[in-house]
């Protein structure tokens, strides 16, 4: 199978030389053939964009989120269809694909609620004069979305941009394209005028030519740090409205009052969750004191997670071979290995997927790479601490600034490391602390490059443009200093 771009609201098959194989990672199979698009066809994607624009914009807010509320029906009738559609090209499980899919409806939901949140303000700031507020749309808008999350990252970004009057064009990994072309789908059945959603594949030239191309307003983007900051460069460059968000080395923080179960459990989940190929994994326990207890049940926990069963594979080899690499290193250097998932697979899982099992790397010096580079996968370092502040201070020294959590029973504890932690996202007792809408998802350092917001309430300021509007129909008082 040759997958299609979609644009003008349907399937158009690519002129393009160059493609590559799409494989489930569960198998090692290749289920289909992606052509690299050129650039001719990304000129013709956002030209039939901003024609189909102009009459999107002159409707009205109210009625351009019916086509939302719609999209949320089908997207909640069709669940398992499109949980399966994920799981066979990412590799998530059954669960954590349905899962992605009904955050992905909030996104929805949230975009919906648009009259009701978006509306301009207005004062009348002298007498006789008004001021008020309107937010116009944009233009053309892009999506550059990463493999981990197909059908739920697009949806952070397009339903908020749709229902703000925009256009948007979505660059799916070459990893997971087929998401991406189902949700075009979707969006053409719930009702969106052809040429307001295109999907076009293609790889790193593709992306450059979307940064520098004149005809778009403005570039989301999720994914690894340094292609963040290549992509906001060039595209700020260009003078578009950017959004980048990066990487995470996440830090959890165990102090001796802790929970043991609830905090093993959550360790667990947030460590392996996705294989631990999210940017919201947690990769690195700070353990504070004497909390030998909650690490030996972490391991009993973790030790009982099968890749191939209640785990998913790694993305591709050369995924595995990257993650594997660590634990090799590792283990070379004298590391204490508490677990070791190398080899670690279900009876019935397909011998070519790309599995490896949960690891554990225990008593890490806090400048080991394990313990610094951000892994992707589902590998837990353990560094020892005597202190919280000393547990702190590795965390406010780690680069990126995604995602923060500590796991206490202690109020006073909790809210020292809330106020102190150097992350924009922070969880007590919460391994991943996902904010949910009307919150923005994103943290802090080079976790995020640059300003504004992509999903939650910063996003509507993010996805439009505001006109104010200044106004005196009275003569009455003609002497004011504003005539």
């Amino acid at each position: 199978m040759r997958i299609p771009n979609y644009i003008g609201g349907e399937e158009v098959a690519s002129s393009a030389t160059r493609s590559m194989p799409v494989t489930n990672p569960g198998t090692g199979e290749i289920i289909a053939e992606l052509p690299l698009s050129p650039i001719s066809e990304l000129d013709a994607a956002v030209k039939v964009a901003a024609e189909a624009q102009k009459a999107w914009a002159e409707i009205t807010v109210k009625d351009r989120v019916q086509v939302l509320f719609r999209m949320k029906t089908l997207m909640e009738a069709e669940v398992e269809r499109l949980a399966e559609l994920i799981t066979v090209e990412n590799g998530k499980t059954m669960p954590e694909s349905r899962g992605s899919i009904l955050r992905a409806v909030e996104c929805l939901e949230f975009a919906s609620s648009l009259p009701q949140i978006g509306t301009g303000a207005g004062l009348e700031v002298s007498r006789g004069v008004e001021c008020r507020s309107h937010r116009f749309p944009l233009g053309v808008t892009v999506g550059i979305t990463p493999f981990n999350f197909p059908l739920m990252v697009p949806l952070w970004m397009a339903p908020l941009a749709l229902a703000s009057g925009n256009a948007f064009i979505l660059k799916p990994s070459e990893q997971t394209p087929l998401s991406a072309l189902e949700l075009a789908k979707l969006f053409d059945r719930a009702g969106l005028p052809a040429g307001l959603f295109s999907v076009l594949n293609g790889d790193r030239e593709i992306v450059e030519a979307i940064c520098d191309h004149p005809g778009i307003a403005a570039i989301a983007f999720v994914g690894s740090t340094p292609v963040a900051r290549a992509v906001h460069t060039r595209g700020a460059a260009a003078g578009k409205r950017m959004r980048a968000l990066g990487g995470a080395k996440n830090h959890l923080v165990v102090v001796p009052d802790a929970d043991t179960e609830m905090t093993a459990s959550n360790v667990v989940a947030s460590v392996t969750g996705c294989a631990g190929q999210r940017c919201m994994a947690a990769s690195v326990l700070l353990a504070v004191g004497e909390v030998d207890h909650v690490i030996d049940r972490v391991r009993e926990k973790m030790a009982a997670v099968v890749a191939g069963g209640d785990m998913g594979p790694m993305i591709s080899r050369a995924a595995w071979e990257r993650v594997s690499g660590y634990i090799d290193r590792a283990e070379a250097g004298g590391a204490t290995l508490l677990l070791d998932g190398r080899g670690q697979v279900a009876p019935d899982a397909s011998p070519e997927g790309y599995w490896l099992g949960p690891c554990i790397i225990d008593r890490a010096r806090p400048d080991h790479e394990s313990a610094c580079d951000e892994i992707f996968g589902p590998v837990l370092t353990i560094i020892r601490c005597d202190t919280l502040e000393e547990a702190l201070a590795i965390e406010n020294a780690n680069p990126y600034g995604n995602a923060a959590a500590i796991y206490t029973s202690s109020g006073k504890v909790a809210q020292h490391f809330v106020d102190r932690a150097g992350a924009g996202m922070i969880g007590v007792n919460i391994g991943v602390p996902v904010p949910r809408e009307p919150f923005a998802f994103g943290g802090w350092n080079d976790s995020r490059i640059g300003e504004g917001e992509i999903t939650g309430m910063g996003a509507i300021e993010f996805w439009s443009r505001s006109k104010k509007v200044t106004s005196k129909w009275s003569t009455e008082h003609s002497a004011n200093w504003m005539s």
